[in-house]
């Protein structure tokens, strides 16, 4: 075994704080296991912009408590740089989270800060809503999100304005990022540990519930069927129906309760296919209105309805966006006043014309709501990956609880009328013309695979793409629009058909986002749009081969 990883496990064991993981390591030394060695040490988490996030194991390259103490120690040394002084920290029920929040807590204390710690599992908004509340400096949420069971993770906000960026409770954005990876570097001795920190009472919790509950317009009378896909969002979504006056949704009761192993679904993600069938089968059940999904750590909405051509189905993430936006453009136009409307590249153009059509100002940013949070004035702001801000003066973030509350609003008003979501969607696109959008998503096991499909796009981009011309090739990379610099390209077929590819964020996936619009919502331009799209799709998968 190479004598240099035998000395940096060691070094490891030393230095960790949990006899498991260290034990775990000393018996792979011992019986000289190199594979495992390898895979543990090879090389740190990477922590951006999204924080940290990878599958629970021993070693720097997983997630574990020395990882956590090394990343928390990080953050407090780039805190202490700029006067910070206290950290919020939440946490999910995933495998670990209890075991992250109280490392992360220990070392913050141990650094001199004031800690708060939520007092249980809660969603990632009531931990976006506190950092607001509370005045903290900093927020930890412990949270792999909507990824497998064997992941966990590590999300950082910041509150106020720091180094001249207004971050209002919203995530991290570069430099800050490399700024506490550096930190995060510099770390390599044993850090100080406190005791000190207040666990909370439930009043900051209350604080979320009823400045959400205020978004509700009327009391109303709507039949939700919800699943918080085995997460932690059935308490804080029920209290929030409750203090709006709505009836209680009907929980799908196989995903409702926090489940660290997901037993129902195979990726906790509404997105996933089959994530949401046990919802669609009960909705069909009990007659509901609508179905209600957040992601585990309940800062996304699915939304699913009962269409009348296909029969219950599933929103797509660029569908709810345009029902809310054209939804708080038409019937809250006194809260848009001098406020921005926005999303990512990624997500459909629809929401522009929206805007633009009412009079209010409009932003694109890039993909992630650490970009869209720094919208000035934001009023409405979503990304097509089930994200959306109804509220970002109360939290200044995706937020799946008040986005799901603003849903079940629109439909209990549709109701009233005898109309439903699905003819509220075929008015917006009689409106502003159908928006045809699908997502290509392809799993990698090495994400160097996806910077060679994108090298080759850079270099031999398609000159045709269903039978229609490249009009306009821009690699986000080298970028023109002011947008700050990323990895993926974007092309313009005609004037209507639009294609992206870039990495995802979050894991080793290749995403490829598709979008054809129509000047129209008729049947047949419906009909022609889904028919391009699958043309369009079908060639994307030979070109995006890995």
């Amino acid at each position: 075994m190479n004598q240099n990883l035998i000395e940096e496990v060691k070094r490891w064991i030393e230095l960790d704080p949990d006899p498991v993981t260290a034990q775990q390591l000393q018996s792979w030394l011992d019986s000289g296991n190199e594979v495992k060695l390898k895979e543990s040490f090879s090389g740190f988490l990477q922590f951006g912009t999204a924080g940290l996030r990878g599958p629970i194991g021993p070693g720097p390259s997983c997630m574990n408590r020395a990882v956590v103490q090394r990343a928390s120690a990080g953050i407090a040394a780039y805190m202490k740089k700029r006067g910070l002084t206290s950290v919020v920290i939440g946490r999910d029920a995933r495998y670990g989270s209890e075991d992250f929040t109280e490392e992360s807590a220990q070392i913050f204390s141990g650094a001199g800060m004031k800690v708060w710690v939520l007092p249980r599992p809660l969603p990632t908004p009531v931990l976006a809503y506190a950092v607001n509340s509370l005045n903290a400096d900093v927020g930890i949420m412990v949270t792999a999100s909507h990824n497998p069971p064997q992941d966990n993770g590590y999300k950082v906000y910041l509150g106020g304005s720091v180094d001249g960026v207004r971050y209002a409770g919203s995530q991290i954005v570069p430099p800050a990022d490399l700024e506490i990876a550096a930190e995060i570097d510099a770390i390599n001795t044993a850090q100080p540990k406190g005791t000190h920190w207040d666990i909370l009472d439930d009043t900051v919790f209350n604080e979320y519930v009823a400045a959400t509950a205020t978004l509700a317009r009327t009391r109303a009378d709507v039949k939700v069927v919800y699943s918080a896909m085995h997460g932690v969002g059935t308490e804080t979504l029920v209290a929030t129906f409750k203090a709006a006056g709505f009836s209680a949704p009907i929980l799908v009761k196989e995903q409702a309760e926090p489940d660290p192993d997901f037993p129902t679904v195979q990726f906790p993600n509404p997105e996933e296919p089959g994530a949401i069938d046990l919802s669609l089968k009960l909705a069909a059940e009990v007659g509901a209105d609508i179905v209600i999904a957040n992601d585990p750590d309940a800062d996304r909405c699915a939304g699913a309805i009962n269409d009348p051509a296909v029969g219950w189905r599933m929103l797509r993430g660029d569908e709810v966006g345009a029902i809310l936006g054209h939804y708080i453009a038409t019937t809250m136009k006194e809260s848009c006043f001098g406020k921005s409307f926005g999303n990512s590249i990624v997500s459909s153009s629809i929401l522009g014309k929206i805007a633009r059509a009412h009079g209010i100002e409009f932003h694109e940013t890039l993909t992630g709501f650490k970009w869209l949070a720094k919208i000035p004035n934001l009023r409405f702001g979503y990304e097509e990956a089930l994200g959306y801000a109804v509220d970002a003066v109360s939290v200044n973030d995706k937020d799946g609880i008040s986005a799901a509350l603003m849903l079940a609003q629109c439909a209990a008003e549709l109701k009233v009328t005898g109309h439903t979501i699905a003819g509220y969607l075929q008015n917006i696109w009689e409106t502003y013309g159908f928006h045809g959008t699908e997502q290509i998503s392809i799993r990698v096991k090495n994400i160097a695979d996806v910077d060679s499909v994108l090298t080759k796009l850079r270099t031999s981009h398609p000159r045709q793409l269903g039978g229609t011309t490249l009009t306009s090739f821009i690699d986000l990379a080298q970028p023109t629009n002011g947008l700050p610099a990323t990895n993926g390209v974007t092309m313009w077929f005609g004037e209507s058909i639009r294609i992206i590819v870039r990495p995802s964020g979050t894991e080793a996936k290749m995403k490829c986002y598709i979008e054809v619009a129509a000047s129209g919502g008729s049947a047949q331009e419906i009909q022609a749009v889904q028919g391009k799209i699958a043309e369009l799709k079908s060639e994307l998968l030979q070109i995006l081969k890995v």
